[in-house]
């Protein structure tokens, strides 16, 4: 799945101008795969399925971008939107570490108190890198990863939103 520049622009509340502003001035952070050229075909097809234009009654193929670019674009732009999720993405991967780190030690403690609390924080990590894409509306998720050395099972329970 891609985004539109101008979808883009209005998600990180900046103009399409400033979309492709980034790109241009930062090539070297967005190698393959982090931009997808719309070809000239595809934009006529495209603009076909619209029964209006596209604001401003665009005229050059769009850039796409999937996940990938979106996140890299939150990290140039100067929007309190990009900075939101540019912040969501560090605490993301910090936890994300963290829960490697976790996992590591585990594989090397053998005594099950002292694994307990690791686990426990391990479990809460899981918790809160999932929340915002878990739809919790007072029922319970589960959810279970199988590592090398730990399946973990953990569930989140949420009382209505």
């Amino acid at each position: 799945m891609v985004i539109l520049d101008n979808n883009v622009a209005d998600f990180y509340e900046v103009e399409t101008k400033r979309i492709n502003e980034a790109v241009k001035n930062n090539p070297e952070k967005f190698p393959e795969g982090y931009i997808v050229e719309v070809s000239p075909k595809d934009w006529l097809l495209m603009k076909s399925k619209f029964s209006t234009s596209l604001k401003g009654g665009k005229t050059k193929a769009p850039k796409a971008f999937p996940e990938k670019g979106l996140y890299m674009l939150a990290t140039i732009l100067k929007s309190p939107r990009a900075t939101q999720a540019t912040l969501a993405i560090i605490e993301a991967f910090a936890k994300i570490r963290e829960l490697g780190r976790n996992i590591n030690q585990l594989s090397a403690i053998t005594n099950e108190e002292q694994k307990q609390p690791i686990m426990q924080r391990s479990g809460e990590l899981i918790a809160e890198i999932f929340e915002n894409d878990l739809s919790l509306t007072g029922t319970e998720t589960t959810f279970e990863l199988n590592f090398a050395v730990l399946k973990f099972k953990h569930t989140v329970k949420k009382g209505k939103k």
